[in-house]
Order: structure tokens, then sequence, then C-alpha cells
């Protein structure tokens, strides 16, 4: 049983497409009944990677509309709402009904409606006479983003920073990691898969574990539960393993850079919801889609960028190739007699270039736009020294240090001010011990970059922080550094411990390591500690299990909290394809960070510890 989230997702839209009924056997919704399709901003980016303009015209959407956008009354025709169930939705949707601006409300929550806005709905319909407009409310258990068959995103922004704020209470984590559990919900729901889930102990893992694990419980004491269908003897015999873990538990992953084709164009370029913008050959932006229709994306993502470069040349010349084939056929014998027989063989000739032509076009198309995108690249490169960073970074984990000459001629050489910083805490993160002087002389090149430092001085007094556990009190539980010793029993900060087990010489990242042990499910000192839950088992003391949960396992989903990447993602692909037989790894994290935009929330996060430019500005001067 392949877990295939993209294709589910797809499904369950297009159901609600068709009012909720049962789709045709063509897949398609019932395109007699026209209606009209309202969403806000969340639920647009839902829909933005699985479904296009064109596909909703298919499904009978004639007119699509955001739901805090003025709109004009369309009689006699149906609405469906796709929103997420919150309070100024359901005020506008009582707004809208009250004024009758469509015949019948179709209304579908990305996520479980909460009782109280359900009974305003209610009162506000009834008070203004427009109850009877609304013909059926429906929780679509949607509340995720998926980019391709094995990514998804919870689109729940800043989680890092809010996780990890000093003056973070209770309350607010509690609230935080309620968010998360509910998007792994709808995630699972759609899959109709109960996992057993694995984290490591303490921290905000565990704590979404024993979270999620209590909702799946409490969700499958109902008789008919959203995974009553995945039911049966089957899917307990083989189920998928949740491994869910923190961005603490290897921070450098999501710093470093990378010179792998997909990571390269979502840091350098961003990729967006599988969009992005390059500047054009003729000036003016391009804009291009870069997802499972792209047949060279899905092959060549996972590729270095030289050999993505070799790539598109490959395909051009066979693209030329083909097309001189289509011409010499089609184009007869110069100068010889024209006969009859010739006739049929020429019209045949002439019959498959015409068939052949689309696909010829379509290929020059994706050829087209790998040569534009990789073109900005090499530019990116070329100016910045991004091929420089990727080897330095690389060789500092591995080796556990760096020359300092090396170093600062990094810090003083090509780049912008965010390369900079990243190398910076790089060389934090993955240095045994730190130098005083050493980091002295890297925060005072960063901040003659004019670079502002306080991420860089974050992740420094993280290091050097060795708080005994006694001493902190729950209150600042949120904080990163009593994690990292609850996570790693001892007084060191996440960030080194994370480190440690870092890219070994075959580059592989400690959680597609960590992911591997899990799956294989041997006895491994580096996982023997980490918790089990088992949703669909009588309530144990938490992490005793029985054989059954240890594996091996032939899917995972692993879930990253506090945001991911695509050297993350790509990284459990390559694990995934090259196992025997092939297992199947869905990626999933808060939200999809670049590089730049995670050093960002270590930079708010220094500033809220009050560190940064001005205090180091103002320190160097005394």
């Amino acid at each position: 049983m392949a877990l295939n989230l993209r294709q589910k997702q797809t499904e369950c839209i297009i159901r609600m497409l068709n009012l909720n009924q049962p789709v045709n056997p063509s897949g398609t919704a019932n395109e007699e009944v026209y209606k009209i399709l309202i969403y806000d901003k969340f639920c647009q980016n839902i829909l933005s990677p699985l479904i296009h303009v064109k596909d909703l015209r298919k499904h009978g959407v004639t007119l699509y509309f955001l739901i805090d956008k003025d709109r004009k009354p369309v009689h006699d025709v149906p609405a469906v709402y796709f929103v997420q169930p919150n309070n100024p939705n359901i005020q506008r949707i009582v707004a809208d009904a009250s004024r009758s601006l469509y015949d019948s409300f179709h209304l579908n929550f990305s996520s479980s409606i909460p009782r109280p806005l359900l009974e305003d709905l209610a009162s506000g319909t009834f008070n203004s006479d427009s109850i009877h407009r609304i013909s059926k409310v429906h929780d679509q258990y949607l509340e995720f983003v998926t980019l391709e068959d094995n990514l998804f995103s919870l689109s729940q922004k800043s989680t890092y920073v809010q996780l990890n704020d000093p003056s973070a209470g209770d309350k607010e984590i509690e609230d935080i990691i309620e968010r998360v559990v509910n998007g792994l919900f709808c995630v699972l729901a759609t899959l109709a898969a109960v996992p057993i889930i694995r984290c490591p102990r303490g921290g905000p893992a565990e704590m979404v574990a024993s979270a999620l694990d209590q909702k799946l419980r409490d969700h499958l004491l109902s008789k008919n539960n959203l995974f009553s269908e995945g039911g049966g003897f089957v899917s307990s015999f083989q189920r998928p393993i949740l491994c869910i873990f923190d961005r603490n538990f290897e921070l450098s992953a999501g710093i470093q850079h990378d010179f792998r084709y997909r990571p390269l164009v979502h840091d350098i370029l961003g990729l967006k919801l599988n969009r992005l913008s390059v500047p054009g050959e003729k000036g003016g932006m391009k804009s291009f889609e870069l997802d499972s229709s792209d047949p060279f994306w899905m092959a060549n993502g996972s590729l270095e960028f030289p050999e993505v470069a070799v790539e598109i040349e490959t395909q051009l010349n066979k693209y030329k190739k083909d097309v001189d084939e289509v011409n010499k056929r089609t184009g007869g014998t110069a100068g010889a007699e024209f006969d009859g027989t010739d006739l049929i063989g020429n019209t045949k000739h002439l019959m498959n270039a015409v068939n052949s032509l689309p696909e010829l076009t379509e290929r020059k198309q994706v050829i087209d736009k790998h040569t534009n995108i990789a073109t900005v690249l090499l530019g990116e490169i070329k100016e910045r020294s991004l091929d420089a960073y990727v080897k330095k970074e690389n060789d500092m984990m591995v080796r556990g240090g760096i020359d300092r000459n090396e170093l600062m001629s990094v810090l003083k050489g090509k780049g912008t001010k965010i390369d900079k910083l990243r190398f910076a805490i790089m060389y934090i993160i993955s240095s045994e011990t730190i130098n005083p002087s050493e980091a002295e002389a890297v925060e005072a090149a960063l901040r003659e970059s004019e670079v502002d430092t306080s991420a860089f001085q974050y992740v420094k007094k993280i290091k050097s922080l060795n708080v005994s556990l006694a001493s902190a009190n729950s209150a600042s539980r949120s904080n990163i550094v009593d994690w990292a010793e609850k996570l790693y029993g001892q007084s060191i900060s996440a960030v080194t411990a994370g480190m440690k087990n870092l890219l070994s010489g075959d580059r592989q990242l400690a959680l597609t390591r960590t992911v591997e042990a899990l799956m294989e499910g041997k006895p491994n000192p580096e996982i023997d500690s980490y918790l089990v839950f088992d949703p669909r088992a009588p309530k144990s003391s938490p992490g005793t299990s029985s054989s059954h949960l240890k594996g091996p396992f032939k899917e995972a989903i692993v879930f990253m909290i506090g945001g991911g990447n695509y050297v993350e993602y790509g990284s459990l692909q390559d694990l995934a394809q090259h196992q025997q037989p092939a297992k199947q790894v869905i990626y999933g994290t808060t939200e999809i960070l670049t590089g730049m935009e995670f050093v960002e929330q270590l930079s708010l996060l220094g500033q809220k510890m009050g560190l940064g430019s001005s205090s180091a500005a103002a320190s160097a001067t005394h």
C-alpha cells in the first residue's frame, strides 16, 4: 500500500468541488453543475500546487474569488467555500448568506471546525433568516500543502522562533504544539493511516508525538472514524512509521549551502509553491512551474549542478537529432521521380511527423525552461562563489574545523552578507571547541561587511551555555538549551550534539541516518532511547514497546518541527530509492525555509535575547 499523499489530497479536493458527491469514474466532478469557488489565502495555497485554473473549469467551477474580496451576487448558482475555520471567515460567510449572494452554500473547512465557531455560524445565519441557504458543512482535514508526491508543508510560519523564544510561556508553546498536531492529524486522516510514532526524548518532538498519539486514540474510539476504511488486518500488519524531529536535532541542515539542483533552485531563486520567477533573456521576469508534470525536474532534481548542465546539453542534442530525423523523413528524396508508392510512404511519414510535433514542442519548452533557470543559477554561483562555500562547509563538517586563514579569506571574499553569515554560523556549529579570539575575528569580519551578527551570537551563546537541568525552572521549558539537555541527557547544547553526528565522508545527514535506523528496526545505540507510541495499542507507559513496533518498515513519514528544506528532502529520497527493495519516505515540515529565511529566524531570536550588532559594536569600542 503506497502512501500517495498528493493523489489522495487531490481526490479529496475534486470530491469537494463536486459538492462532496462521489466523482465520476473518469475522475472529474460533475461539470453540468456550474459553481463558484470561494477560498481564503491559506486554502488558495493548498489548491495552487494541485489544481490549475484549467482543471477548475473541468470540474464545473466558472468563477473563483478570495473570501475577503467584495463580490457581486450570482443567483441560481451554488457556491463552494474552502476556508480555514476561523472567526473572520465565519463572519464573512454569515454576511454573504444574509445578503443572499449565492443560491446555496457548501461550506468546507480545511480542518475540524471548533464547536463555538459552528454555533456562531448557526446563530448568525438563523438571525439573518438565511440558514436555509447553508446546504452542507464539511470538515475536510486538508490543512497542509502537498508540493510533491512525498513532500508536504503545514505552512505554519516562524514556528522555530515561537518555540525557542525565551519569553514564550507554557500556554503559547501548547498552542503551537496543538497547531502542529492538528496539521499532522490532517495528513494522517488524508492518508487513512495510523502510524507507529517514534521521536527523540524531550523537547517539541516528544510534545508533538504524545499529543498526536492522544488525539489519534480519542478519534479511534468513535465508531465511524476517519481511519476505519483503512482499518482491518492489512493496514495493521504493515503500518507506516512516523518519525518526528525538532530543527535543533540538526541545525546545520537548515543553514548550509548545497550544490544539488533542487536545493539550489529553492535557496537561490526562492521556489515557492512549486513556482519561481527568473529574469528573462529579453528583460522582464519569466515565471516557471516546477512540479511532477516536468520530467526533467523530477529526474534531475537531486543531481549536482554541473551534472544538470551536462544533462540539459544532452537533452538539447537529442531533441535536435529527433527534429532532423523528422525533417529527413518528411522532406522526400531530392530530385527523385514522384510515383504512387512514394506518395503513400510519404503520407505515412507526414502523419507520423504531425503526431510527433506536440511531443517535440513540449520537450523544447522544458529544455528552454531549464536552460533559462540554469543560466541564472550559474550567474549567481560565479558572482557569489557558491561552489567554494559548499566545499568549505562540507570540509568543516567532516574535519570539525577550518584553518584560520581559510576562514577569514571566505569572510572577506565574494558572497552576499547572508552567505557570509551562514558560513560563520557553520564554522561555530562545526568546531569542536570555540577559540574565543578566532570567534571575535569572525565577528569583526562580519561587522566589517556590515552583517547583522545577532544570529551568529545566538548560536555561539547556545553552544557555550551549559546550564544544569536542576536549576532550569519549568517556565523556561521552551528554551532551546534546556531542551537540548533533555534531548541528549547531558549538559551540552543541541547544536553541538546535532553536529557530532553530522556529515561523514559520504555526506549523509544525521536525520537520514537516524530515519534509516528507525525503519530497519534493529537494535542501535543511536535510537534505542527513542520513544515509541502506538495509538492503536492499549495505553501503556510511553517508550515501552512490543516487537511489532520495531519494524522493519516499508514506509516512513518524517516530520521536522521548526522548518525544513530541500536538502533534507533530497537526502531522504536518495535513502528511499537506494534501499533494496525500494522504500517510501514522505518528508514534511512546519514550513519550508531557504537558508536565508532560517538565518533570519535565528537573528530574531538573537535580538530577543538582547544579542546583536548594536551591543556587539558597543562592547567592541570599550
